[in-house]
């Protein structure tokens, strides 16, 4: 038997042909949206940064350095008589532990310093000073040098005639005074006897007088029953 022929197909209906053919189409296609991408990119003018977009340049604004002026020491024009009355005064407070009020009469009296009385305000006007403190002193003096009632001490310190502070001054003192007012009772009625030869009943009435020494009544009784022990 005869075999038959067989009868080759047409190129262009083998699949391979097509393929190249669909390949090819492709490739060319790509080329084309390539190039006209770049002629888009080409043809578009640059964009430059406008002025509004630059960032502003600002300036920093300098402080003015004004140069130090110096000032000049004030002259000292204080009078040489306001100065040592105010040292005056302050020996006074500080030795003597007068009060501000004794210690300006005392800076312009015809028988203390003699200052002018301008040359004295100066002087209490600049001197700054614990006055209570000064009153207690003086009191603490009165009682253990003189064995003065706790009475004729207060008296003494607001005294026109004696040491003239204030009554605040002086009622300061009197709070603050550490004294045994029954020991100067004794004391006084000790000198007394000694000098004057008084009798205990002369003594005791003479420490309790308003117009003698100004103890209390316990206190003179204290001061009898314990003379002459």
């Amino acid at each position: 038997m005869e075999k038959q022929q067989k009868k080759k197909k047409p190129f262009y209906k083998k699949w391979w042909v097509w393929l190249l053919a669909i390949i090819i189409i492709a490739a060319v296609n790509s080329d084309d949206e390539d190039t006209e991408s770049a002629d888009v990119e080409e043809s578009q003018p640059a964009v430059t940064a406008s002025a509004e977009d630059k960032p502003e340049k600002v300036e920093a604004e300098t402080e003015k350095v004004e140069p130090e002026v110096k000032e000049k020491p004030v002259e000292d024009n204080v009078p040489k008589e306001f100065k040592t009355a105010l040292n005056k005064a302050e020996t006074y407070a500080k030795t003597m532990n007068m009060s501000k009020k004794a210690i300006s009469e005392q800076l312009t009296s015809e028988y203390g310093e003699k200052y002018s009385a301008e040359a004295a305000e100066y002087a209490m006007n600049n001197l700054e000073f614990d006055w209570k403190a000064n009153a207690l002193k003086k009191a603490e003096t009165y009682s253990d040098t003189m064995h003065m009632s706790k009475q004729g001490i207060q008296e003494q310190l607001v005294s026109e005639n004696g040491e003239k502070f204030t009554a605040e001054e002086a009622q300061y003192a009197i709070d603050n005074l550490q004294a045994d007012f029954n020991k100067n009772a004794l004391e006084k009625a000790k000198t007394y006897q000694d000098t004057m030869s008084m009798s205990p009943e002369a003594v005791r009435d003479q420490l309790a007088s308003t117009y003698g020494e100004k103890f209390t009544q316990a206190e003179a009784d204290y001061a009898i029953a314990n003379l002459g022990k």
